[in-house]
C-alpha cells in the first residue's frame, strides 16, 4: 500500500493501481504477460526453387480463430531489393516483423556503400530474432518462408518457424502444406522446371490446401524472385469444383427409414 499526503490540502491518495499502470515489466505489480495464442492466422505457405530464380505463394485468407474473417490479405512482403518473405500464422506478428526488416532495408540504403543485403542475410537476421524471441518465452507464432535471388548468385530458399528453427531446401511448405503440399512437392519437384511449370505446381498444392484445409481460401498470391527483380502478383482464383454428386445427393429426405440416410 503506498499513500500520499498533501500538507496544504489535508488529504491523501491511494496511489497502487498508480504504480501497476506507469511500472511496466519487471517493476509491475502485475505479471509480465504474453501472447499464448494465434487469433488472426493464415495458412499455407508454399517455395520453390525453379531454373531461373525462385517463387512463393499463399493464398489471401486470414482467418479470425475459426471464422474466414478477411479473405483479402496479402501474406507475403518484398524485403529490401531481392527478397520476398512469406508468411503462415499470426498476422500481427507477421506485421511487426516486416516494420522491422523496413527498418533494417532503410538502414542498409542510408550506408550509400553500394552493397545491399540479400536474402542470405535477410534470412539469417530473421532467424536470430524468432530464436531471441523464443529463448524469451514471448515467440512470434509463425513459419517464414524466405525467398530471393540477388544478381548473378544461386536462389535462395529459407524456412523459419516460431522456435528458431531453419533450414534451407529446394521447396518447402508451412502450416497444413506441410503435409498436404510435401508430398505433391516431392513426386513432380525438378530442379530444371520453367516459371510457368512451378506456378502450376503451387496452384495445385494449394488447390488441395484449399478442398482439404478449412482455413486455406481460392485466391492465392504468387511471389516471382528472378533476374528481372522481384513481383508479387494481383490476387489470382484457383478453379474448384464443389459439384461432385456425393455432395450434392439429398440424403436426409424423410423415407421413414433410418437405415436409408447413410
Amino acid at each position: 500500500q503506498a499513500w500520499c499526503g498533501s500538507a496544504e490540502k489535508g488529504c491523501f491518495r491511494h496511489f497502487s493501481n498508480l504504480f501497476a499502470r506507469t511500472m511496466p515489466g519487471q517493476y509491475s505489480l502485475d505479471p509480465m504477460k504474453h501472447t499464448l495464442s494465434p487469433i488472426v492466422t493464415g495458412a499455407t505457405t508454399i517455395g520453390l526453387k525453379f531454373k531461373d530464380g525462385v517463387l512463393c505463394a499463399s493464398d489471401t485468407l486470414a482467418s479470425y480463430g475459426s471464422e474466414a474473417r478477411y479473405k483479402d490479405v496479402c501474406r507475403m512482403k518484398k524485403v529490401g531489393e531481392y527478397s520476398l518473405l512469406g508468411a503462415s500464422g499470426e498476422l500481427s506478428d507477421f506485421q511487426y516483423l516486416g516494420d522491422q526488416l523496413d527498418e533494417l532495408a532503410d538502414e542498409d540504403w542510408m550506408n550509400d556503400d553500394g552493397c545491399a543485403m540479400g536474402p542470405k542475410e535477410y534470412s539469417s537476421y530473421i532467424g536470430r530474432v524468432m530464436y531471441n524471441r523464443r529463448s524469451k518465452m514471448n515467440p512470434l507464432y509463425n513459419q517464414f518462408v524466405i525467398v530471393g535471388k540477388k544478381k548473378d548468385e544461386k536462389a535462395h530458399l529459407v524456412y523459419v518457424d516460431h522456435q528458431g528453427t531453419m533450414f534451407e531446401d529446394d521447396f518447402v511448405a508451412t502450416g497444413f502444406g506441410s503435409y498436404l503440399a510435401m508430398p505433391i512437392l516431392r513426386n513432380e519437384w525438378r530442379a530444371d522446371m520453367s516459371l510457368e511449370e512451378a506456378k502450376a505446381l503451387v496452384i495445385k498444392c494449394l488447390q488441395v490446401c484449399f478442398y482439404r484445409d478449412c482455413r486455406a481460401y481460392f485466391k492465392i498470391n504468387i511471389g516471382v524472385c528472378s533476374v528481372d527483380g522481384v513481383s508479387i502478383s494481383e490476387p489470382i482464383a484457383m478453379d474448384h469444383f464443389w459439384g461432385h454428386t456425393a455432395w450434392t445427393e439429398k440424403r436426409l429426405e424423410d423415407t421413414g427409414s433410418v437405415a436409408d440416410t447413410w
